[in-house]
This record gives structure tokens, C-alpha cells and sequence, in this order.
């Protein structure tokens, strides 16, 4: 994918509709693309002020339905010979001093009988208090009178807010990082969490998604989230397996980087072995320069 593909993906990877291929090519481009990251920031930027915004429901039908709803009662006001709406406009003839309060009270009062029982479907009450839901249809069973059952899931969207040191909030940011369906989420959980590594237990994740998380983008993020960690000697252990590992050479070339920054004797077998298998020429390059560097022999003997 080139940056154009990538930007007009975005909106659909963003909200996690993309086919598995498509998500790894967009994350693949993502990895090495920083103008793209920043097409992606602003996008989740846009969507983190939407979920901040009071939801109101479809404020444009609502104001269609009160619209028709006026123009019934006034319709019916007209057919008979008095009626409530009658004494309205009694009501308004009054001296000017209480018209004015009197008419803001009968359309308060209008919009908020309009609003309580208009059906939900039409943006009713219930539809503005409550917040977006989705739904998955599981099943569809039609029955011998011509009716159908619909088995549907549905899941209403909440914002959660907190601090990293928030217990809560680290347990969700885990589970994010174990989303399956959207690399994009589990991508920046990482970011989020790489802050918080002195956590045995996310330390732990960061090693597990830098192993087996199947999106390349992802295990490059937790790579990353490694770096200020890249001494302790299960997160050596790590990069060593990435780096004769990992089918993707961007991941490979990280892991490369952060074991340099720190030598020590034991990445000499993982470097020899890289030099002799791995099949991206500057890979086999950056690993001689790091043995000829730590005087050790290119060639395992």
C-alpha cells in the first residue's frame, strides 16, 4: 500500500471494518510510514471528540417529528370549537408583560411532551439519553406464520477515564492489548502502556505481543515498548528469539538496534546465526558490525 491507499483506509481501520489483509498491510505501511501515524493520530483525535460530545440522538428528526406533531394538534385544534389549544391562544391575548412567559412555557412544555413520547425509533427519549449502541445479527429463524426471530447482540459504547496508575484502567489497557479483531487497538494500548513496563505484569504482555501477536505492526510497538527494559535478561531473551525468528524484517532490524545498544557476550550465538540465515542484506550487515565491534568471530565454528 502506498500513503493514498493507507489514508483513505484509515476511517475504516480506525473503527477496526477492515479485512485481516488489508489491517496488516495498512499496520506494515503504518510501521515505517510517519506521515501516515499522523493521518491516524488526527483520526482518533476526530473520534475522541465525538465520544466526548453529549449525545443528544438525531436532533434533525426530532425536530421533524415535534414539527408534525404541532401541525396535528393544530389541525385538530381547528376541527372542533374549543380544546386546550384553543385556551392557548386565549392565553396570548393577554397583556404583553405575560405573553411572553406564557408562550415560553407552552413551547417548553411541547418540546418536552414531543421528546418523552415520541417511539425511540424516532429519536424519542430514551434514543437521546442513552449513547450509541451496535448490534450483530447472530441468527435469523423464520417462522411458519410469516414472522421472523432475530438473535441480535448488542454492545452500548462508554468512555472510560483515567490515570495509568489506575488499576482499572491498566486492567482494560491488558485486555486491549489482547483485541483481536483490531491490531490498530492493541497497537496503542501498547503505546499507553510501554510507560508503565516496571510492571511485572505488563512487562510480561509487551514480551508476549513482541512474540506472538500475529500483526507486524503490533509486535514492533512492543518491541519498542522494550527498549528502557532491553538489560533485563528475559527481555534479552526476547530479541534474541525475534531476531532469528520474526518473518518481518522491520521487527528483526529493531530488535537488531536495542540488543547493540547493549552487548554482552550472550548475543553473540543469535548474531553469528543471524549473519549466516537472515535473508535482509542490512540485517546480515548490522550484525557484522556488532560482532567485528565486540571482536568476536563473524562465522559460528
Amino acid at each position: 500500500m502506498n500513503c493514498s491507499d493507507v489514508t483513505r483506509e484509515i476511517p475504516l481501520y480506525s473503527y477496526g471494518e477492515l479485512e485481516a489483509e488489508s489491517e496488516e498491510a495498512v499496520e506494515s505501511h503504518l510501521a515505517q510510514c510517519e506521515a501516515c501515524r499522523g493521518e491516524l493520530a488526527k483520526q482518533r483525535a476526530f473520534m475522541d471528540v465525538l465520544d466526548a460530545r453529549p449525545v443528544m440522538g438525531d436532533g434533525s428528526l426530532l425536530a421533524a417529528c415535534r414539527a408534525e406533531l404541532r401541525q396535528a394538534i393544530s389541525h385538530g385544534g381547528a376541527a372542533g370549537s374549543g380544546g386546550w389549544m384553543e385556551t392557548l391562544r386565549r392565553f396570548t391575548q393577554v397583556h404583553i408583560p405575560m405573553r411572553i412567559p406564557v408562550g415560553a412555557m407552552a413551547l417548553i412544555a411541547l418540546g418536552w411532551w414531543g421528546a418523552r413520547y415520541t417511539p425511540e425509533r424516532f429519536g424519542g427519549v430514551a434514543a437521546g439519553v442513552g449513547g450509541p449502541m451496535f448490534s450483530s445479527v447472530q441468527s435469523v429463524e423464520p417462522d411458519a406464520s410469516g414472522k421472523v426471530q432475530i438473535s441480535v447482540n448488542q454492545v452500548r459504547r462508554h468512555v472510560v477515564t483515567g490515570s495509568l496508575g489506575d488499576p482499572q484502567i491498566q486492567e482494560l489497557l491488558l485486555e486491549a492489548m489482547r483485541e483481536e479483531s483490531n491490531p490498530g487497538v492493541r497497537a496503542e494500548s501498547i503505546v499507553v502502556l510501554q510507560n508503565t513496563a516496571d510492571s511485572v505484569q505488563v512487562r510480561q504482555a509487551l514480551i508476549d505481543a513482541a512474540t506472538h501477536d500475529p500483526n507486524a505492526g503490533v509486535r514492533l510497538k512492543a518491541v519498542e515498548g522494550l527498549k528502557p527494559y532491553a538489560n533485563d535478561p528475559s527481555v534479552r531473551s526476547t530479541l534474541t528469539g525475534v531476531l532469528l525468528k520474526d518473518d518481518n524484517a522491520g521487527v528483526r532490524m529493531q530488535a537488531v538496534e536495542m540488543l547493540g545498544a547493549h552487548r554482552d557476550d550472550s548475543i553473540i550465538g543469535a548474531l553469528q546465526d543471524a549473519v549466516q540465515k537472515d535473508h535482509d542484506s542490512y540485517i546480515r550487515g548490522r550484525c557484522r558490525d556488532l560482532l567485528e565491534a565486540m571482536k568476536a568471530s563473524v562465522g559460528t565454528y
